[in-house]
This record gives structure tokens, sequence and C-alpha cells, in this order.
């Protein structure tokens, strides 16, 4: 599989592409990443160096690529943090004119906005322009249970309401939506949720709760999550793989003491999933 990923990338550690891109190819994909800023490290230091890619650059770099022959050959779009209007025109024009070249490519867009921890932590125009311009163009969508309630209007808590919410989102346009820290008020202490839903129904998956901040770790969850969805054609099984290898990177990152993502030292979790934890069909 090939796969145009639009995104963010560090010298220093692993956040957007620099997490996004090892797994997809350990896995044994094809990625042609595509960078949105190039900075010294991720932004939640409080300090980084390096530039914003203007988003013309973004667009030419884009277009060599459709020069080649690129587009036509690609099966999957995959984008994360967005910064403002121009690059999200740059990513939706991508996303339309691969989609013109190849009818079959998917597109998945993880609309970081914020977390239930930190709240929405992007620009305020950034949801408004996720929302309305963005996920309708989405084939798949990966947010957070708060980016799920956020892009819907929603505040879900309960299992119930989460599903009332990524119906809502489905009604926007992405036929499939991988739901990231489902934190339901009944759940047993101690753990964490992933829900995935589609046409054919939904999934959820409960893994122990691992006490750190993990920065990049949702870029690694939505690239494995469309990388085994568009190989394997099932939101269950895709679920259960991602959530196998993104617990091991996390606990073996855990374990390191380090701050950024083990992501080289886990890279047979990418490879070869344990799927240890059991996916219980909800719906």
């Amino acid at each position: 599989m090939r796969i145009l990923s639009i995104q963010s990338a560090v010298a220093y550690g692993h956040v957007g592409n620099s997490a996004a891109v090892f797994p997809l190819q350990r896995l044994g994909h094809e990625v042609w990443p595509v960078s949105t800023v190039l900075f010294s490290n991720h932004t939640g230091y409080g300090a980084w160096r390096g530039p914003l890619i203007p988003a013309s650059d973004v667009a030419d770099v884009i277009l060599g690529i459709e020069e080649r022959g690129g587009l036509a050959q690609v099966d999957a779009v995959l984008s994360g943090y967005l910064g403002g209007e121009e690059i999200v025109d740059v990513v939706v024009d991508a996303v339309q004119r691969t989609k013109a070249l190849n009818p079959a490519a998917t597109y998945t867009c993880d609309p970081v906005m914020g977390n239930a921890r930190s709240g929405c932590f992007v620009a305020p125009a950034i949801p408004a322009l996720i929302r309305e311009r963005v996920v309708p163009h989405a084939d798949i969508i990966a947010p957070n249970q708060f980016e799920v309630g956020f892009l819907t209007g929603t505040d879900p808590a309960t299992l119930e309401e989460t599903l009332e919410s990524v119906d809502r989102a489905r009604d926007m346009g992405p036929r499939t939506v991988l739901v990231t820290s489902v934190e339901r008020p009944d759940r047993p202490e101690g753990t964490i949720e992933m829900l995935a839903v589609d046409d054919e129904g939904a999934w959820i998956v409960q893994t122990p709760f691992l006490p750190f901040k993990a920065n990049g770790s949702g870029d690694v969850t939505a690239a494995l999550f469309t990388a085994h969805y568009r190989t394997s054609g099932s939101a269950w099984d895709a679920l259960e793989a991602t959530v196998s290898s993104v617990f091991d990177l996390l606990q073996t990152t855990l374990d390191s003491g380090e701050r950024e993502l083990q992501l080289v030292e886990s890279q047979e979790a990418y490879a070869h999933p344990r799927r240890q934890f059991a996916v219980r069909q909800v719906r």
C-alpha cells in the first residue's frame, strides 16, 4: 500500500510524520511523507527551533509527487495536526486530486484539537475549519473522546453517549470512526478504552491505563489503524491489532524512563502485534 502522509516533522523525538512513518514502513507499506513543519522537537517542551513550511511550499511538494505520477498510485492519504486555514486548503486539495486520479483511495483525518485533561489547545479557528472543511472529505477520522464531542457539539461520557456522538460524526461524511482515550465513568478503575465504528458495527477494547503523557502516540494510532483497516477491511481486526501495538509501544516507553516514544525499540510490536486484548462488539 502507498500512503501520502501530510504532517509535522521533528528531528528530535517522535510526533507527526516522525511518529507515523516508521511503524507504517515496518508493516511493509510505502510512505511518502510531506512535512508541514520541520522543528527541532515537539512543542510540548515549551521551546523549539525550526521553520513552519509555507503552505505554498507544501503544495509544491505534493505537486511534484503528482508530476511523477505518484498521486494516482496513492491508496491512502493521512493527515494530523493542521495549523491554519492555508494548510487545510492544501490537504483538502491533495485529497480531492488523489481521489480524482484513484477513486479507491481513502483519506484519514486525525482531527487534533485537544484532550479531556488539557482542553482545546489549538487556535480558536481550527476546530471549525476541521469540522466544516476537512471532516466531510474524510473516509476515516481518529478523534479522541474529547475531540469527537468537540466536533459534534456534544459532551460524551457514557458508552451510549459516545456512540451517539460518533453517529453524528459519521453523518458529517466519514463512514469509519476510531475513538481513542474513551473514559466511561463505569469502566473498571485503572483502565482506558478505544472504540471503532463503521457500517458493519461498533467494537470496543479495554487496556490498562498507563499514567504518563506520550506525545505522538495518537499519530502512531491513526497511522496503524489506517494501515490495518485498509488491509483487512475489518474495523474490529484493525482495532485489535492497533491497540496491541500502541499499548506495547507505550509500555516500552514507560519502562524506559524516557520522555520520547521508544518508537524504534518497539518495532516488533507493529510487525507482529500480540493481540493480547479482547475486542467486544457493542452494536
